[in-house]
């Protein structure tokens, strides 16, 4: 019988959501005073409060997740987890792979999970358990081992259970209100805290010659975010910032009287003492020999 005449036409499904990876699949009990400092990759990730409650930030923005909440964040989105210092959190966090056209639906989005669509993401978990070793509880492990013995088709379980839930959510569209989850407070800690470890970075770099991309690639942040966030936090630039630090570190060596002028340079990465000298006078309105006079005066 050719094609033409067959009674019996094939139709091939369409697929909304097609989940092609799994990343991480983690149940953290968190400590009151747990904080993740925030990182950004290539893939979609959702996490989701079990118990308690959980400040997260997304990019420019703070929230406050309470039980039963859920948000998304997008592949490239700058995002962290803190506890609020109060309430020891269980959190599920899944990340995975999906290039489907639909999946956009999902940025910057918050829900509340129905019963139904919890116990979607209970059996996600109980299949992830069943088909991959622990640890789950590691946030810098990312690796899923699988058992040898591990249930037939669990692992398609869990490709399936995580379809279906963002098949329910997307239906549904049983949206909270991302105006009734902002915190101001959750983004202006987070913002502060990140600030504070680019300070570190550079302070611990200050005797070598480190650029504006290293800093913010280091943080996993653009170079406008990097830039909004430490002007704000700080009222002055990265480098800015970074040659004060190195012109402070200048002024000790000078009066710990150890090293000359073109000693303290090279140590400090500067091209020449001539531009050593310059930034010297430009931070503290003194060429190095004016402010070694005046520390020799002191004494």
């Amino acid at each position: 019988m050719s094609a033409a005449t067959d009674p019996f036409v094939r139709t091939r499904l369409q697929e909304s959501f097609t989940v092609k990876d799994i990343i991480s699949l983690h149940y953290f009990e968190f400590s009151k005073n747990f904080k993740f400092e925030g990182e950004k990759h290539d893939f979609w990730e959702f996490v989701y409060v079990d118990k308690g409650e959980i400040d997260v930030f997304a990019d420019m923005e703070g929230y406050c997740l309470q039980q039963g909440d859920v948000i998304f964040h997008k592949p490239n989105e700058f995002h962290g987890v803190w506890a609020n210092r109060k309430i020891a959190p269980n959190v599920i966090i899944i990340s995975f792979v999906c290039h489907s056209k639909e999946i956009a639906f999902f940025e910057n989005k918050i829900f509340n999970l129905d019963t139904r669509q919890r116990e979607m993401l209970a059996q996600i978990i109980k299949n992830g358990f069943a088909a991959f070793y622990p640890p789950f509880d590691d946030p810098r492990n990312h690796t899923l081992n699988r058992r040898p013995n591990a249930p037939i088709g669990s692992e398609q379980l869990i490709k399936l259970y995580l379809e279906m839930l963002l098949i329910s959510l997307r239906e549904h569209d049983d949206r909270t209100k991302q105006e009734q989850r902002l915190s101001g407070t959750t983004k202006q800690r987070s913002e502060a805290e990140l600030a504070q470890r680019m300070c570190d970075y550079m302070e611990r770099h200050v005797f070598d010659e480190i650029r504006l991309e290293q800093v913010y690639k280091t943080f996993n942040l653009s170079k406008s975010h990097a830039l909004t966030i430490f002007k704000a936090q700080t009222g002055q630039s990265i480098m800015k910032h970074y040659r004060k630090l190195k012109i402070d570190q200048a002024k000790q060596m000078i009066r710990e009287q150890r090293h000359n002028f073109t000693e303290i340079s090279e140590l400090l990465h500067y091209s020449s003492v001539h531009t050593f000298s310059r930034h010297f006078k430009l931070f503290t309105g003194m060429s190095p020999s004016e402010y070694a006079k005046t520390v020799i005066a002191k004494m």
